[in-house]
């Protein structure tokens, strides 16, 4: 192809990769490559308004999509403003690839003040993400371009970055013909060795009150888990590795992992495995490693480096989840000796937690059923980190797939808005839903208006109680009640509505919530519900801001 370059090769690996959407800003030294996107006309690029909630949209767009998110972005302060996006992206496993421009060549890493010259602005993006490339040669382009997509795709996934220096993206080359039907040379997913997986399969069917408990490595695993759980298994799962199994299974507890409940830790002593699975266990979700797991714990994960990285365990199996899950079941199948009675007390405590744990949210107890019985079924939902979510949001409210489950599972506030439009853009047909805090909506407002120009189908739900209520709690609890610069004095978001003609709904009782939100979703495209929290009343104190103080 004549007057082929670079830029040409860098649209169309993507393409060639599956990938359809990408997200970004563009700028002086990422002009070639978008440049040759556009003339391609194959792939869709979303102009966000600043590179963190790009590299956030090109996460949410992985979390559902199930492949690549791409994000774009500017050299210097554009190539930092995406860290706080990678590293989320790092905390929840998605493949998200960044690509980046840089100085000319001849410049590079000479502190010479050329524009957007960072200093080691490689080694800023290394250590956020899996790896950071530079494209050092014209020819060695496509090569470290498959390199960087093979290793955000490869487990556990995560971010890589890659620069491209602006003057080899104009550099003209031979179009490789290998892209004529280009394959990323993913690793095969490693099958445990036939000793291991006898000795796995020995540990299990020993177990008379066993437990899974899974978390975002096993979200491909759900055939098998649905299986297990027909033996007579119970199951939790991570936040993140919500929804492997529908969450109206009768024993699937979802993400009632036991923090602040007495009422699952006094269970956990009474079962006899706990098969971990693709999950780190985090300290997020089980109060710092308090939380007193069955002392029978074997644990399965891709990563080698999971072993005994948190919990201790009794026995450990590097493989991937869905084929060592898949090979269990067919050793153990029709041997397995339950004790009797036990799937109807684990039935029974799904039962029993859920009511005692709605119990302690007050007016907001009955949300989540108002919103499941009028949101669809297929529909993605996305949060922030609002009290809201913390609570019924993150454990409560019932999933059906693990790709409907999208949420800044570092805990990072102003990120669900953005994982949100990301997560509409491969959503389909499908609706998707947002729910944020008045603080976190407010951090990164300025992208609603990328759902507007891309005319996305979402309804994004304000929960305002006019200030950073999660703070608040962490105040009483550990600064005697003193609440200072947790009060927000912020714009009326009806009339922020009125400057794009969303619609907007206003909920001021807890009984209207489900009907608010259900004329909103009714409408196809962008519209907004805000829940005046003052109305309603306040969000009661949740674990572990409702305990007694010690002593």
């Amino acid at each position: 192809m004549a007057d082929y370059t670079v830029a040409d090769l860098v649209a169309e690996f993507l393409a060639a990769c599956g990938v359809t959407n990408v997200f970004g800003i563009a700028s002086v030294h990422n002009i070639p490559m978008l440049d040759a996107i556009g003339r391609r006309n194959t792939i869709r690029f979303m102009m966000a308004r600043g590179e963190l909630g790009g590299t956030h949209m090109a996460d949410g767009y992985a979390r559902v999509n199930q492949g690549l998110g791409v994000i774009f972005s500017s050299t210097g302060p554009g190539a930092a403003n995406t860290i706080g996006g990678l590293i989320e992206a790092r905390f929840a496993g998605s493949p998200v690839l960044h690509i980046t421009g840089q100085t000319s060549t001849k410049f590079v890493d000479r502190g010479m003040g050329s524009v957007h010259d960072a200093f080691d602005q490689l080694g800023m993006m290394a250590s956020v993400g899996k790896a950071a490339y530079r494209i050092r040669s014209a020819e060695s382009a496509l090569g470290t371009l498959t390199q960087a997509a093979t290793l955000a795709l490869s487990a556990p996934m995560g971010p890589v970055s890659v620069e491209v220096p602006i003057d080899l993206q104009r550099a003209p080359i031979p179009r490789p013909a290998m892209l004529d039907n280009f394959v990323l040379p993913l690793p095969p997913p490693r099958l445990p060795t036939e000793v291991e997986l006898d000795e796995l399969a020995d540990r299990v069917l020993a177990a008379k009150r066993p437990m899974l408990w899974l978390g975002n490595g096993a979200k491909k695993a759900g055939g098998a888990a649905a299986k297990l759980l027909d033996m007579g298994f119970g199951m939790v799962t991570s936040f993140n590795g919500r929804a492997t199994v529908p969450e109206d299974h009768p024993r699937n507890m979802g993400g009632l992992t036991g923090i602040g409940m007495p009422v699952i830790e006094a269970f956990y002593k009474t079962v006899d495995l706990c098969l971990v699975v693709g999950c780190r266990i985090r300290g997020h979700e089980t109060n710092d490693f308090r939380v007193g797991l069955p002392a029978n714990l074997i644990q399965i994960d891709s990563d080698p480096m999971a072993n005994g990285r948190t919990y201790p365990n009794q026995y450990f199996v590097c493989g991937d989840a869905n084929a060592t899950l898949d090979a269990l079941v067919r050793r153990i199948e029709g041997k397995m000796k339950i004790a009797s009675g036990y799937p109807q007390e684990f039935e029974e405590l799904k039962r029993n937690a859920q009511r005692i744990f709605i119990e302690t949210l007050g007016s907001y107890g009955t949300f989540s059923a108002q919103l499941r019985k009028v949101m669809p079924r297929d529909a993605i939902w996305a949060r922030d980190v609002t009290q809201n979510n913390t609570t019924w949001g993150n454990r409560v409210f019932p999933l059906n797939a693990p790709n409907q489950n999208v949420y800044p599972v570092g805990a990072g506030i102003g990120q669900g808005l953005c994982l949100g439009i990301g997560a509409a853009a491969a959503a389909g047909d499908r609706k998707t839903v947002v729910m944020t805090g008045d603080g976190g909506f407010f951090l990164n407002v300025g992208e609603l208006w990328t759902a507007v120009q891309e005319n996305l189908d979402m309804t994004v739900i304000v929960m305002n109680d006019r200030g950073y209520g999660v703070i608040k709690r962490i105040q009483d609890a550990t600064s005697g009640g003193r609440r200072f610069y947790a009060d927000l004095e912020s714009p009326d978001i009806e009339k922020l509505c009125g400057l794009s003609d969303i619609p907007y709904f206003r909920c001021s009782a807890a009984d209207t919530f489900g009907d608010t939100v259900a004329r909103a979703l009714a409408i196809k495209g962008l519209t907004m519900v805000e829940v005046d929290m003052h109305a309603v009343g306040e969000f009661p104190p949740y674990y572990p801001f409702n305990q007694k103080p010690a002593g």
